[in-house]
């Protein structure tokens, strides 16, 4: 996975003093995110939300309805963050494509250092727990969903559901890639060619593109995919 470069948090503030349940599960997203969910403490959210330790009963029972809590909150988060385009009607397939392939990389690298709610949704990914389903169906199924979708019309129906979802999952997973292992492919290819190309923008009309052209359609010239 892509090294990340962590800043020590200070006291939960931006919940509000009001809100000592949104604070904890602020503070809880940061250290399940940095430590993982065996590693952080309750004492330890509970001094970076500035509550008592009673709190985490009080507001989820245990520390694992509060993990679930916490990945559940960092997805709500970042798709505010975040949202998924909306199109008029009569928009062509081929931009919604474009367009939903640039939102997923924006969420994924479209920042200097991932925050929390992208480093405790990618952890939770690669190491699933019994959150991860929640996160599957509240948040990857709908987004999945709206992938397929565009592909479907795009293929005019023609292709089987089944096909539709292997080309679904081989586009994020070609998105992924670049979040999961920025670190290896760092390693593989040159740096300018990393800085000048490997950013959310042109990847996305080289996913696009790439997808296109497997699925036999004439894609449009390089940089200009996002004009149809």
């Amino acid at each position: 996975m892509a090294s990340i470069s962590i800043q020590k948090a200070g006291p939960i503030e931006s919940e509000g003093q009001d809100d000592p349940r949104g604070r904890i599960l602020s503070a809880a997203g940061q250290e399940f995110a940095e430590k993982g969910f065996e590693a952080a403490t309750i004492r330890d959210i509970c001094t970076l939300a500035t509550v008592n330790v009673a709190a985490v009963n009080y507001y989820f029972g245990d520390k694992h309805r509060l993990y679930i809590e916490s990945v559940r909150h960092a997805h709500e988060e970042r798709s505010q963050q975040v949202p998924l385009p909306e199109w008029v009607d009569g928009t062509q397939p081929v931009k919604k494509l474009r367009d939903f392939v640039g939102n997923m990389l924006q969420r994924m690298l479209g920042f200097d250092h991932p925050p929390w709610q992208v480093r405790l949704m990618l952890r939770e990914i690669l190491h699933p727990t019994d959150a991860c389903r929640e996160l599957v169906e509240d948040y990857i199924r709908p987004h999945f969903t709206v992938l397929c979708s565009i592909l479907d019309e795009l293929t005019d129906g023609e292709m089987s559901p089944a096909e539709v979802r292997r080309i679904g999952l081989s586009v994020v997973g070609q998105c992924f890639l670049y979040r999961a292992a920025g670190d290896v492919v760092g390693m593989l290819i040159p740096l300018n060619e990393k800085k000048n190309l490997h950013n959310p923008l042109d990847l996305a009309d080289y996913i696009t593109s790439f997808c296109l052209a497997a699925l036999g359609k004439q894609a449009p010239l390089f940089g200009e995919v996002s004009q149809k």
